[in-house]
């Protein structure tokens, strides 16, 4: 048996605050998460905070990362993914309060024993088991504050389907799309496929419907090459989406808050080379593959639209924290629609949200801070909330 101690949530120290980062994941986004964690532990200022790195294998374990930034640095500019750490971690209740608990690598048995206490926690986390929702429940279930959306914001973000017919139901504009299940798929893909692809006409996007970084997308050109876009594209999930193109440009908005939320400048992606869109290769694998454009050059009655049509966004999915409000733009900019709403967005050294922020006036560093403010703000709203109701005893 492993030895157990445990990282309790509670305030220690007056002049730090203790942060458990959390990155890695089962994900197939786990690369670009070691990347996004290496960039905002570095740039956490050490004066003010105390950083407890755990990282996530693929297989799901937990495990304290002492030596996280040396690790980070190896592993990220190859693409590696993570490897086991010294101290394995996984989360249980202790006692009355909340427990983060780690369990040495170690053949030999002992007690529980408690090493750390955990301020607040940063998920950076992307995709699957990590922005969906399910580690927020778990820290929910531990009573931990944490950086970004809920349980409910999260997983709304996650499943494209849901979140398009959220924002269609708050009059926010998306383009025209057909979600298809696995199941139906299998049965009878010829037909169920091939209709709505005639009625969103060629080209059109295929993809995973709870995925992110471009994994699994496909821009298809004829009819020929939708089946092969459906089978890689039902790789990664079991619902699937094909998507109204949108010929013209990719904008993107970053948002912050919780009951006030702000928006950024928008930018624009701008892809290059021999890629049609921004796909996974262009944006971590080529360094040629897109560029960005901050501001977005766009008229100002345009840029206010799109950061108005961020925060609508925002709002209609319940989010908190952050979020990148992804937007595509037509040709002639009379119309605007979003593409998707990412609850976790990139925050590696070519992702858009920092840079966005940096931008509007709000440097890394300084979004770290208020990233974890407005954790730490809204677990004490919510901690004043009452869980039980006795009644009032009738005389």
């Amino acid at each position: 048996m492993a030895k157990l101690v445990s990282l309790r949530w509670t305030k220690v120290a007056a002049d730090k605050i203790r942060v458990g980062v959390l990155f890695g994941g089962r994900s197939s986004e786990h690369e670009i998460s070691l990347r996004s964690a290496l960039t905002v532990m570095t740039a956490m200022d050490p004066a003010r905070y105390e950083v407890v790195p755990i990282g996530i294998d693929r297989d799901g374990r937990w495990y304290l990362e002492h030596d996280a930034l040396k690790v980070l640095a190896d592993t990220t500019p190859h693409l590696r993914a993570l490897s086991a750490g010294d101290t394995q971690v996984t989360l249980l209740p202790h006692h009355d309060s909340r427990a983060l608990v780690s369990a040495p690598n170690s053949a030999h048995a002992a007690e529980p024993a408690i090493v750390q206490t955990l301020d607040v926690v940063f998920p950076v986390l992307h995709g699957t088991f990590g922005e969906d929702g399910t580690v927020q429940g778990l820290l929910e279930l531990a009573g931990m504050p944490y950086v970004g959306a809920g349980v409910l914001g999260s997983a709304i973000g996650m499943d494209k389907d849901v979140q398009k017919r959220l924002l269609s139901a708050a009059r926010v504009p998306v383009v025209k799309y057909f979600a298809l299940a696995h199941a139906d798929y299998n049965t009878s893909h010829q037909t169920l496929a091939a209709r709505p692809a005639k009625a969103l006409r060629y080209p059109l996007f295929v993809k995973p419907n709870a995925l992110g970084s471009s994994v699994g997308v496909h821009k298809v050109k004829r009819p020929a090459e939708l089946r092969a876009a459906l089978d890689d594209a039902f790789q990664y999930d079991r619902k699937v989406l094909l998507e109204a193109a949108c010929i013209g440009r990719e904008l993107e908005c970053a948002v912050l808050g919780n009951d006030r939320p702000e928006a950024s400048i928008p930018g624009e992606i701008v892809v290059k080379g021999n890629h049609e869109f921004y796909s996974y290769e262009s944006k971590y694998i080529d360094p040629d593959g897109a560029a960005t454009e901050i501001p977005a050059k766009v008229p100002r009655g345009v840029a206010n639209r799109i950061r108005k049509i961020a925060v609508e966004a925002f709002k209609a999915l319940s989010l908190r924290g952050m979020a990148r409000v992804d937007f595509l733009l037509s040709r002639d900019l009379r119309r605007i629609y979003v593409n998707e709403v990412n609850t976790i967005p990139g925050f590696t050294s070519i992702s858009m949200y920092p840079k966005l922020w940096e931008a509007t006036g709000v440097p890394l560093p300084k979004l770290i801070d208020r990233l974890i403010e407005l954790a730490l703000e809204d677990h004490q709203q919510r901690s004043g909330l009452k869980f039980t109701y006795l009644p009032t005893p009738q005389t």
